[in-house]
């Protein structure tokens, strides 16, 4: 049998913005010794229905993003939809969400953002790549298309990353500490 498995790993604008949101409104929450990146000492005015609407939203733009890859769509056109779900609309509160979408993407888009996350699991995603294709060729499960991973900055705290057919999103924390049990639930993707 040969391994026909071919698998893509990109990091998308639109769930690292959401993990970057997640931080922020968990920030607001935590002790100083459980802050994650980024900080903010500003009170950020987010919607009581926060965890809710995120979860939703996440469902949504995963689906959205494994189906059909518009994320930069997503993150360009359709930015007023976080704004939107997740904060209490007034203008204070716009003007802060438009800081934090402003900040974000000039992050992400920058060599410390978005390239230093994919640069950062190089070693791991091939060893994981390695494991995998002789784990299908052990189990003679055969591909029937590309595997794709959206890669996420920091774990996703407020609901469960979901595992679909062919797509899953995974932090460099699933990557780099979870790496024995990926490789079984990446197979399980793609069976």
């Amino acid at each position: 049998m040969k391994n026909e498995l071919t698998m893509r790993l990109d990091t998308p604008y639109t769930l690292n913005f959401l993990i970057y949101l997640q931080n922020l409104y968990l920030n607001q929450k935590q002790i100083e010794e459980q802050l994650k990146f980024p900080y903010l000492s500003e009170k950020v005015m987010f919607s009581d229905d926060f965890e809710l609407n995120f979860k939703e939203l996440w469902e949504d733009v995963s689906i959205r993003i494994s189906k059909d890859d518009m994320d930069l769509i997503l993150f360009n056109d359709e930015n007023n939809l976080f704004y939107e779900k997740l904060f209490i609309p007034n203008s204070d509160s716009l003007k802060t969400y438009k800081e934090i979408y402003t900040g974000f993407r000039v992050w992400w888009s920058s060599y410390a953002g978005g390239f230093s996350v994919e640069r950062s699991i190089d070693d791991p995603s091939h060893n994981i790549y390695i494991e995998l294709t002789n784990s299908l060729k052990k189990n003679h499960i055969e591909p029937k298309k590309q595997l794709n991973i959206s890669l996420i900055y920091d774990e996703c705290l407020l609901t469960n990353t979901e595992f679909y057919s062919y797509y899953t999103v995974l932090s460099i924390v699933d990557i780099h500490a979870n790496h024995k049990d990926l490789v079984f639930k990446l197979q399980r993707c793609i069976s």
